[in-house]
């Protein structure tokens, strides 16, 4: 049974979507099949899969929808070598014809339980906002994984969703918890960035993930080449960081089964 992970952050630019599609080629790069869900209007993780977003004949909208099934509307990612449910600017419509359905937050979970066992590993790319496409995401996994860099306000921001998941635990989805914290665009010379590092190993522990993503410009100019940096310059810092915290998800993952 695939294992279904939120990508989250309700603060913008603090790299999701790189973390996303990142994580899920250096899964797939180890052998894991993965599932990308794009569950941003942006379609960002889409584009940065390889997969043109504007000439999606379905998408996560018609899912949500119950008009198409994953197994339908899914895509193969034409070098990263893992699947993608994307996204493209209808999905921005989908938050206002949800409200008067039946079962609204919990539709993308319905639908994941027909493909979870075809998957090691499901990624939802969530939007930077406290949406009902965040709560289905929320209200679809097994956890939580939360990209931040190193930064005073990226700390506020933190407390937020931690209390927003503790809401989804109690009230909709009683298997969701934070898996971890993954600190990325991080530059080791900057002291403030350190002394952040520091007090989030303090007081989370082990929930912060010990692999470290370094900012890195090869990561940056992927996505301009429709694809991950893990599959664009394997070499490079970004990415065999982002291989190495791949081991370390999978690693983390066999503690909680």
């Amino acid at each position: 049974m695939a294992r279904i992970f939120c990508v989250a952050n309700q603060k913008g630019g603090v790299g999701k979507t790189t973390t996303t599609v990142n994580l899920a080629a250096g899964l797939a790069q180890i052998g894991q099949r993965v599932l990308t869900v794009d569950l941003d209007p942006q379609g960002n993780a889409t584009m940065g899969s390889g997969i043109d977003k504007r000439t999606l004949e379905l998408s996560v909208y018609d899912v949500l929808l119950e008009s198409a099934s994953i197994a339908e509307a899914r895509l193969r990612s034409p070098k990263a070598g893992y699947d993608v449910l994307g996204a493209n600017r209808e999905l921005a419509g989908a938050e206002i014809e949800l409200v008067p359905l039946e079962r609204r937050e919990q539709r993308l979970k319905a639908a994941l339980a027909a493909v979870q066992e075809e998957y090691d590993f499901v990624l939802i790319d969530c939007p930077p906002s406290l949406s009902l496409l965040t709560l289905n995401g929320l209200c679809s996994a097994h956890g939580v994984v939360v990209p931040m860099q190193c930064e005073y306000f990226a700390l506020e921001g933190l407390s937020d969703l931690v209390n927003t998941i503790k809401q989804v635990h109690a009230n909709l989805n009683r298997e969701l918890q934070l898996i971890g914290l993954l600190r990325v665009m991080f530059d080791p010379r900057i002291t403030l960035q350190q002394q952040v590092s520091e007090q989030l190993k303090t007081h989370f522990g082990e929930k912060v993930f010990n692999t470290v993503i370094p900012r890195n410009v090869r990561l940056a100019e992927a996505p301009s080449y429709g694809l991950p940096g893990v599959v664009f310059d394997p070499q490079s810092k970004g990415a065999l960081a982002f291989v190495e915290f791949a081991r370390e998800m999978v690693a983390r993952i066999d503690t909680l089964r």
